[in-house]
């Protein structure tokens, strides 16, 4: 039985073909991420979900950018679930029904991915809204980073009770800049104490309250290290590992971003990547690239603890079928999320 290798790819329809089957079990791939294009409908989606998963022992793992609002892959057939800020909106107002209302939500996120056989949505997204990136915009909680920690935990806390693992991005925060990390570097130049004040405050928190992976950004923040966040051994060896204790997976952001490429050939961000502390790198919407990089990574030694950590990920949050199977759960994380919209 091979163990998971450290690569993630994307696929290009909603069903296999015989290629991606055959890449699929090479023993570099651990894992799948769905996009839009992978959807029909539920139906569809399972039967696509079954056959990644029989591919393989111990079986790759699949993943979504679920997160609501105008990021959200699975559309008709699934809850329409509104952008972040949304659902933090209502804070200030009336807290305790607020952490409720997200708690619910990222339960009911969960309960429906889960149920299509996903294993995990990239979720919750940490980042500050400082009003100034649009990138990020309306995928934030909240503009207060304590707030945004309580929310946070409110979050992972629904996706636990659904069975889902959480994986908090974009370390150590993507909210301050304004340039989108799809299309350019961004480049935050705050000292590195006013970052660890606020930005990874949330990060910290969620990782004391059992945060089971992390995304870092692709954002440099030159006070603190020249290369890019998920390049960075001092962000992610450094301040992730050693300072917050994390010993989750690190997944890497898609390694095709613009921001990516700047840091070289897709066989060098790859390998720098591994090398500054990533466990699974994620390489989307460039076949040629991810064949370049399965073929890289042939030759490099995984990363150490990696068949550990992605089991404890798993072991971590296991499917609560019963609940998932339990109609009146669902009802009522449907009232929560349709008293989501709070009066401006």
């Amino acid at each position: 039985m091979r163990p998971l290798g450290p690569l993630m790819l994307d696929i290009a329809g909603c069903e296999l073909t015989q290629e991606e089957r055959e890449i699929l079990c090479h023993p570099v791939c651990g894992g799948v991420i769905l996009f839009a294009r992978n959807y029909h409908d539920p139906d569809q989606l399972q039967a696509l979900t079954a056959a990644i998963h029989e591919l393989r022992e111990p079986r790759l793992l699949i993943a979504v950018d679920q997160e609501g609002g105008r990021v959200q892959r699975f559309l008709e057939g699934f809850a329409a679930l509104p952008p972040l800020r949304q659902l933090g909106a209502g804070y200030r107002q009336d807290a305790r029904r607020t952490l409720a209302r997200v708690e619910s939500a990222a339960w009911l996120m969960a309960a429906e991915v889960l149920c299509a056989g996903v294993d995990f949505s990239f979720a919750p997204v940490l980042d500050i809204d400082h009003g100034r990136s649009e990138v990020i915009g309306d995928r934030a909680l909240y503009d207060d980073p304590e707030v945004v920690a309580e929310l946070g935990a409110a979050y992972l806390a629904g996706m636990h009770r659904a069975g889902m693992a959480g994986v908090g991005k974009h370390f150590p925060g993507h909210g301050y800049v304004t340039a989108d990390s799809h299309a350019a570097l961004p480049l935050d130049e705050r000292p590195c104490g006013e970052i660890a004040a606020t930005d990874l405050l949330p990060f910290r928190r969620l990782v004391a309250a059992g945060l089971d992976a992390v995304m870092p950004a692709h954002v440099v923040y030159s006070d603190c290290d020249p290369r890019p966040a998920g390049f960075s051994p001092y962000w992610l060896r450094d301040v992730l590992r050693g300072e917050l204790g994390f010993d989750g997976v690190i997944f890497s952001d898609d390694l095709s971003m613009q921001a990516a490429v700047e840091m070289g050939t897709v066989e060098t961000r790859a390998l720098q990547a591994l090398d500054a502390g990533c466990d699974m790198l994620l390489v989307c919407n460039d076949p040629p690239a991810a064949i370049t990089v399965l073929e890289a990574l042939e030759r490099a030694e995984p990363p150490a603890g990696l068949a550990r950590r992605l089991d404890t990920m798993r072991r971590r949050a296991a499917p609560q079928w019963r609940d998932l199977h339990d109609s009146r759960v669902w009802r009522q994380a449907l009232a929560a999320l349709e008293g989501a919209h709070v009066p401006a």
